[in-house]
């Protein structure tokens, strides 16, 4: 426990009159038997001046922690309620108006994750976000910030149009065997769903940390109309005169690819190149790669691509579990989370902010349907089903885990009229491209009353019926609904779905996973409580690449495990809590 929190538990001693006077007459006091009325004042300003240093410790900004771990002040606007939600707390709730402005001025930086200085104007979500979101109870390591300046610098110096860049793809152009220098370039490709996306620029960003890249990204699929620029006085948009023009067409075999070098033998054991060395190489990371391309997870592979100043990735894999088990960077990561499980909830939150369009949508509908509720309960639904729905296991399976979990109340069918009294409101979010289970859902506790009387109120944004990923609307939409997910106190969420694990992951909060029927049968038990809260690798290599055979990647070290829900997954979890 912080000393802010410990102060915060532990009020001042009240100190009565009889007190303060036994005090004064007290032999050892200045005063001696000389009276009360002297010690007064003196008394009375020592409490003021205590009451202003707590003021000062609970008022100031997120702090440095010694040693190892910052974090932000985890007092909750809200008051008693544990699960630091801001109930209360959009930003045009009248009473609550001064609170809600001392909390961003407070917490807005999330606890020094984000960089100070951007125009706040532009992207309003950067730093309004502590108004919605509950404080993270996840500790961020001191080195992660040292960090994230170090790459906001470099972003700067090397970003597009600098004359960094200039030379950089003035050399590009040529090439020819270009040496890898103070600028270097890792190039994501737009590819897949919105889920997809986001855990991909994620990994992305965290290789381009450790291996010192500029990270630039393929504006593509509307990237600028979801998200704000993440680093302060440059853009990590890739300019449309890329001179590759083909970048988007690579694929599995392409003969620009990492996999497809090593398999015809253009690289040699040494890591040298047969030939000029090449300019730029492609990584195929994606769900169909090969045996060649998943040597990229190899420590003699990272030796080689640091050779190449430019490299263009294209994936739909969240695999930074496979980056803890390449041997060069393990300590690096260590240092950068020493808690395993947060790598996501960390660098998600620094990367992806609404734009102003985006944020529009999620406010409006917080502010309206979910900002009063005492608690909020998310449900995503997603069915891998070419069929069209609602299907009834689906239904069973929703309500089987939420009413087993006591995450929403039993129905009382026999009396028509419970007396509420002062019984807490609840407000569920329901998230599916299908508008059947939120009306069914919906239906059940309007037609009964509860048992415990509690009032329940279902909401859903959009029903889009399919996933349409090329259409602008469609992704903020997406976009504002998984935001709008990971501001709920508790979740229930779909096996196999990135929908739901970004949502997961923004939240920093355990979800209960609807583990993936069979036979349209729902299992038994129908969810589970997740053991961390990053995301599924789906594909991951399952090769040792120092005995260079194949392996199982989910026993090599403690904090990779399999996922909940994929078996041949793998995920980071945090040993300390197993």
């Amino acid at each position: 426990m912080d000393i802010k929190e410990r102060i915060r538990r532990s009020p001042p001693p009240t100190l009565t009159p009889q007190a303060v006077g036994e005090a004064a007459s007290a032999p050892g006091h200045p005063h001696g038997r000389k009276g009360r009325v002297a010690v007064l004042p003196l008394s009375i300003a020592a409490l003021v001046a205590f009451g202003v240093m707590l003021l000062l410790l609970a008022g100031g900004s997120a702090a440095r922690r010694g040693g190892q771990f910052t974090g932000a002040d985890r007092t909750t606007l809200s008051g008693g309620d544990d699960r630091g939600g801001l109930d209360q707390a959009g930003p045009r709730d009248g009473e609550h108006g001064t609170m809600a402005s001392s909390k961003v001025q407070r917490d807005k930086l999330i606890g020094g994750l984000l960089a100070p200085g951007f125009d706040e104007q532009s992207c309003l979500s950067r730093y309004q976000s502590a108004l919605y979101r509950k404080e993270s109870p996840h500790l961020i390591s001191t080195y992660l910030l040292e960090r994230l300046r170090e790459h906001e610098v470099l972003q700067k110096k090397c970003g597009p149009y600098t004359h960094s860049y200039k030379k950089a793809i003035e050399q590009l152009k040529s090439g020819q065997d270009i040496s890898v220098g103070d600028c270097n370039y890792l190039v994501w490709v737009s590819y897949s769903g919105l889920g997809n996306r986001i855990l991909t620029i994620t990994s992305a960003f965290l290789y381009a940390i450790l291996t010192n890249r500029v990270l630039l990204v393929d504006g593509d699929k509307s990237t600028a109309d979801l998200f704000c620029e993440p680093f302060p006085e440059t853009s990590w948009l890739l300019p449309p005169d890329f001179p590759i023009v083909q970048f988007k067409n690579f694929s599995i075999g392409s003969p620009e690819s990492y996999g497809n070098m090593v398999k015809t033998e253009a690289v040699h054991s040494d890591g040298s190149f047969k030939g000029p060395k090449p300019a730029f190489v492609y990584l195929h990371l994606a769900h169909d790669y090969d045996d060649y391309d998943k040597l990229f997870f190899c420590e003699h592979s990272q030796q080689h691509l640091q050779k190449i100043p430019w490299l263009i990735l294209r994936s739909d894999n969240y695999f930074v579990p496979s980056l803890f088990l390449i041997p060069s960077y393990q300590e690096e990561l260590t240092r950068l989370f020493p808690q395993k499980d947060v790598v996501f909830h960390h660098l998600g939150r620094y990367l992806f902010h609404p734009t102003n369009v985006v944020w529009g949508l999620i406010t409006r509908y917080y502010d309206s349907y979910l900002a009063r509720a005492d608690e909020k309960l998310g449900i995503q639904i997603r069915v891998f089903d070419t069929e069209t729905g609602p299907f009834q296991h689906v239904l069973d399976q929703v309500l089987d885990c939420a009413l087993k979990e006591k995450l929403l109340p039993e129905i009382n069918a026999q009396q028509p009229i419970i007396s509420t009294g002062n019984i807490r409101s609840k407000v569920v979010l329901i998230t599916s491209l299908n508008s059947g289970y939120y009306e069914r859902i919906r239906n059940m506790y309007w037609e009964h009353p509860t048992e415990n009387g509690e009032i329940i109120s279902f909401h859903q944004p959009s029903h889009e019926e399919h996933q349409d990923s090329d259409k602008k609307m469609h992704n903020m939409k997406a976009w504002a609904e998984i935001y709008l997910l990971s501001l709920s106190d508790v979740m229930v969420t779909s096996a196999w779905s990135t929908f739901g694990y970004v949502a997961q992951g923004l939240s920093g909060s355990k979800t209960w996973l609807m583990l993936k029927p069979e036979n349209r049968t729902a299992p038994n038990p129908p969810c589970r409580q997740v053991m961390s809260i990053e995301p599924c690798f789906h594909a991951p290599p399952f090769y040792d690449c120092k005995t260079r055979r194949g392996t199982d990647t989910g026993t090599l070290v403690p904090h990779v495990r399999h996922c909940e829900d994929m078996s041949w997954g793998l995920k980071l979890v945090d040993t300390g809590e197993l």
